[in-house]
C-alpha cells in the first residue's frame, strides 16, 4: 500500500480530486462516508448521540437527522465538544481498520480527511499528504452558486474549519484549485504522476 492523505476545505474541490484519483486506480477511504457509516441505526455511536442530544436528532425512520443534530450543536462549544468526543474516536478506529484490510495490497489508497491534522498522519501512516486549496472567497462562491447553500451558512461552515495556513503546512504537495474544472483535471493528472514517483522512491528506499 501507498497511503495518500488528501485534505481540503469545504468548497476547495477535494471531492473532485478524490473521484479523479479513483478513476486512475486509487482506492478511496472517505472520512465523511465513514462518519455516516458509524451512525447507522443500531450502532453504538448513534445510541450514544441519542442519549446525549435526545431523540429529536432522529428522523421518523430512526436514522440520524444531520440537520437536527447540526441545529443543536452548531455555535454551542460544549455540545460540539461532546459530539466530537462521541464520533471522532469511532471514525478513527474505523479508518484504521479499513487501512489494515488493504495494507498488504499493491495499491494507492487515498484517505480523504477534511480536517486533516498531525495526529491523522501518525494514526494512518500517510506516505504523503496532498491538500487541495483555493481562496476563501472562491470557496464561498462555489458553495453558494454550485451547491445552492445559504451564504450565511456557507460562511459559518468555512469559518468553523481550520485555517488554510494550518491545513497547507502539513502538505507535501498543494493543488491550487483557483481555476476551472479542466485546470483541476490537469492538476490531478500531474498529481497522479507525482504519486507514482513518490511511491517508486519509497519502494527503492525500502529495498535499501
Amino acid at each position: 500500500m501507498f497511503a495518500v492523505g488528501l485534505s481540503g476545505g469545504i468548497g476547495s474541490g477535494k471531492t473532485t480530486v478524490a473521484d479523479l484519483l479513483v478513476e486512475y486506480g486509487a482506492v478511496l477511504i472517505d472520512a465523511d462516508q465513514v462518519a455516516r457509516d458509524i451512525v447507522e441505526p443500531g450502532t453504538p455511536v448513534l445510541g450514544a448521540l441519542v442519549e446525549r442530544f435526545g431523540a429529536a436528532i432522529l428522523d421518523p425512520e430512526g436514522r440520524l437527522d444531520r440537520a437536527s443534530l447540526a441545529a443543536v450543536t452548531f455555535g454551542d462549544a460544549e455540545a460540539l465538544k461532546s459530539l466530537n468526543a462521541l464520533t471522532h474516536p469511532a471514525i478513527g478506529l474505523a479508518m484504521v481498520e479499513r487501512r489494515a484490510a488493504l495494507v498488504e495490497d499493491d495499491v494507492v489508497v487515498v484517505f480523504a480527511v477534511p480536517l486533516l491534522r498531525e495526529e491523522h498522519k501518525a494514526l494512518l501512516h500517510f506516505d504523503v499528504v496532498v491538500v487541495v486549496d483555493c481562496p476563501t472567497d472562491l470557496a464561498l462562491q462555489r458553495l453558494v452558486e454550485v451547491r445552492g447553500m445559504d451564504p450565511v451558512d456557507a460562511e459559518r461552515r468555512i469559518a468553523a474549519q481550520i485555517s488554510r495556513e494550518e491545513r497547507t503546512k502539513l502538505a507535501d504537495r498543494v493543488l491550487d484549485n483557483g481555476g476551472d474544472l479542466q485546470a483541476l483535471i490537469d492538476l490531478t493528472a500531474s498529481l497522479w504522476t507525482w504519486i507514482g514517483e513518490q511511491r517508486s522512491a519509497r519502494d527503492r528506499d525500502l529495498r535499501g
